[in-house]
């Protein structure tokens, strides 16, 4: 099926960062990294799109459709392959480098010979640096530290659950500075994505030498990077950076939009405030010099015309022209969740007892719960066979006696077999209340035949929701390739629900595949997939992915009450 839509994305980001080194036109390159953008947000296979569908996405027009065919068949483009003869592949490398933009990395180029990372570290030891123009002593320091602490940075992304454990323990650690008027974590942590890079913190304060200590003085702090007036960074014993920023009351909620982010989201909201005579900063929103807002968020989106926006969807996908109109979604609240579809118990691979798990659930307030151990297919994990399934029914029994008010459904988790048929006959299925059908093996299959696979097991009348449908583990294993449009249309024939599996190293499905869902009238199912008591707290993150997607409680089935959703089966 051709390239898939992350590497069309990033032959297109490629392309970008060669022009922008070679100094060619601003909007030229701007038009390649939206392009990269729009085709990475794209849920469809953009291999399985016709030439018009593909001339209809945001930001695609003839010129770059046609290079995207180009790549479909070919796999190469010949823009890119020229570009990658000029410009040396080190020299792109510098873009990443903070500080140094393409007219900085040009000069570097074109009077010191500097090629890639390790000529600018010889540049540096010569003091060739020192000599340029546009190059002062605090940025040759800041350059020395950046390439001290490359070979200790963290070579992934952290997990969101990861990032919020730092996360606690530093707002904990930092609150105890009397120095501290107010915190804010701002940046892709803010916006609660699945992967977080580092740390944006925001601090309110007329003191910042004792915040900039407070930070310093965290236990897990391994080096600092930076420190400033207003700015302290700091690397921690892992590898991740920590950014502090010490802002004035009167500009903390512009501070908080600008590094919450997106990009795209800021410099959409800049374009708007323009169009309004306005200048809008990290400082605060002003007409003619004159501060009219920045105190709080609320007030500079107002002032912009527009209703505040939920970070989750502050990414430039459509939330700023719904903010205009006013049509913004009511988004899916934790309070919401009033079952949990999903959980295992020590049947199969869980790691309590189905009564164990029953009395969490009432702990924590659920109304019901399905009890889905795997079937026999996961020989390993002690997988249920239509015997072994039959005798758990008599534990719900005298479970559900002793847990009145939590209702236990007699579940499963049925593995889709390798064509698409599933690992117990319908008869036994039809007995069940509730069944998920997932996929546990051969997850790297064609993505013709994984969507013929999907298809024929949402076509099965037993099958309530697909369990983590893509199979991807975050920072492990990549998604399973398949037409999603085709899955979420037999999904919306077939009325099969899709999982948000909350379980921290999968967010399964994603955001952008959750908005894809709602957008064809797919119904999901935001479960814990929970193996232990503890694991139902995890229901929070499927919660936050779901509301990056749109998602509002409507959305979703486990919201309502048990004899509605029993309705809603299909």
């Amino acid at each position: 099926m051709g390239m898939t839509n992350e590497q069309i994305a990033r032959v297109f980001d490629e392309i970008a960062d060669m022009l922008e080194v070679s100094g060619d036109d601003f909007f030229r390159v701007r038009a390649y990294r939206n392009a990269a953008r729009t085709v990475r947000e794209c849920a469809t296979s953009l291999s399985t799109m016709t030439p018009s569908q593909i001339r209809e996405l945001p930001g695609i027009g003839e010129d770059l459709a046609s290079k995207i065919e180009t790549l479909i068949k070919t796999g190469e483009l010949p823009l890119h392959r020229e570009l990658s003869r000029k410009v040396p592949p080190g020299l792109v490398a510098l873009l990443r480098v903070p500080g140094l933009g393409p007219k900085r990395v040009r000069a570097l180029n074109q009077e010191l010979g500097v090629r890639d990372l390790n000529t600018l570290k010889s540049a540096l030891e010569s003091g060739g640096i020192a000599k340029l123009k546009g190059f002062g002593p605090k940025l040759e320091q800041h350059l020395r530290q950046y390439l001290a602490q490359l070979d200790n940075k963290t070579p992934e992304r952290l997990r969101y659950v990861d990032a919020a454990a730092i996360v606690a323990q530093l707002i904990g650690h930092m609150k105890k500075s009397s120095a501290i008027v107010r915190l804010e974590v701002a940046g892709s942590f803010r916006r609660k994505k699945d992967t977080v890079g580092d740390l944006d913190v925001l601090v309110e304060s007329t003191e910042p030498e004792a915040v900039a200590d407070a930070l310093i003085s965290f236990p897990m702090v391994k080096e600092v990077v930076a420190r400033g007036e207003t700015k302290t960074s700091v690397i921690l014993q892992n590898g991740f950076q920590i950014d502090l920023r010490v802002v004035s009351r009167q500009s903390f909620g512009a501070a908080l939009i600008y590094f919450t982010g997106s990009k795209a989201h800021g410099v959409h909201l800049r374009r708007i405030a323009q169009r309004k005579g306005l200048l809008l900063n990290e400082y605060g929103l002003y007409r003619e010099g004159k501060m009219i807002a920045g105190q709080d968020e609320e007030g500079i989106y107002r002032a912009l015309g527009l209703a505040w926006i939920p970070p989750e969807l502050r990414e430039d996908r459509g939330e700023i022209e719904a903010a205009e109109l006013g049509r913004l979604p009511r988004l899916l609240e934790l309070e919401d969740m009033r079952g949990d579809l999903h959980t295992h118990t020590t049947w199969t691979d869980g790691r309590a007892t189905l009564e164990e798990m029953a009395l969490a659930a009432s702990a924590r307030g659920l109304e019901y719960i399905a009890v889905t151990d795997h079937s026999r297919r996961l020989a390993m994990v002690h997988g249920l066979d239509p015997k072994r399934l039959r005798e758990q029914w008599r534990e719900i029994e005298k479970v559900q006696a002793k847990v009145p008010n939590v209702k236990l459904l007699r579940g499963i988790e049925v593995d889709i077999m390798e064509d698409g048929s599933l690992d117990l006959p319908n008869d036994v299925l039809a007995e069940l209340d509730w069944v998920v059908a997932s996929v546990h093996y051969k997850l790297n299959q064609a993505p013709n035949a994984m969507t013929k696979r999907l298809i024929k097991a949402i076509r099965n009348p037993h099958v309530d929701v697909i369990g983590h449908p893509t199979g991807r583990l975050i920072n492990q294993r990549e998604p399973s390739n398949f037409d999603l449009d085709e899955v979420l249309r037999v999904c919306r024939e077939e009325g099969c629900a899709l999982e948000v599996n909350s379980q921290p190293d999968r967010l399964d499905l994603n955001d952008v595949a959750c908005l894809s869902a709602k957008r064809a009238g797919v119904r999901l199912v935001i479960s814990t997939d929970a193996h232990h008591p503890r694991d139902f707290a995890a229901i929070e993150f499927g919660v936050s992915q779901a509301r990056r997607g749109w998602i509002e409680a409507a959305d979703v089935l486990n919201t309502r009450p048990l004899n509605e959703l029993l309705r809603l089966r299909r």
